[in-house]
């Protein structure tokens, strides 16, 4: 009995790590929502362990361990997809703002990137 106290608590307080906001989240509602389903569907099956071997059989998957397994696995993939697709948009965007400002700094003053890209040669400047 104690475990399932300790465990609720813990997902719980990882529930509501996730959900706080984080400031520029997108779809912050949605991602809420699901947080939300994920801790309920996790207390039920914490406090009614039976209910998980039920679904699986209704589903065709022999235990309910089993059905938590592949569910993680798919929830895995999906969380490595969106991170890929979020590293892709960011390196993207880095690329973009190195090339705006290369090429601002290359027009402001043509003289002054001249001597910064000079050796330094040990001569004090004019």
């Amino acid at each position: 009995m104690w475990i399932q106290i300790l465990l609720i608590a813990a997902v719980i307080a990882i529930g509501a790590v996730f959900m706080r906001r984080t400031g520029a989240d997108s779809h912050l509602a949605i991602r809420r929502l699901l947080y939300g389903g994920f801790v309920l569907v996790a207390i039920v099956s914490i406090l009614f362990p039976q209910w998980l071997t039920w679904v699986a059989n209704l589903v065709g998957v022999g235990r309910g361990t089993d059905l938590l397994l592949y569910a993680l696995v798919v929830i895995f993939m999906v969380f490595v997809y969106t991170q890929s697709r979020r590293n892709a948009a960011q390196q993207r965007s880095l690329t973009l703002l190195a090339r705006k400002l290369a090429l601002l700094q290359a027009s402001q003053d043509p003289q002054d990137g001249a001597r910064r890209a000079a050796p330094d040669d040990g001569q004090p400047e004019d």
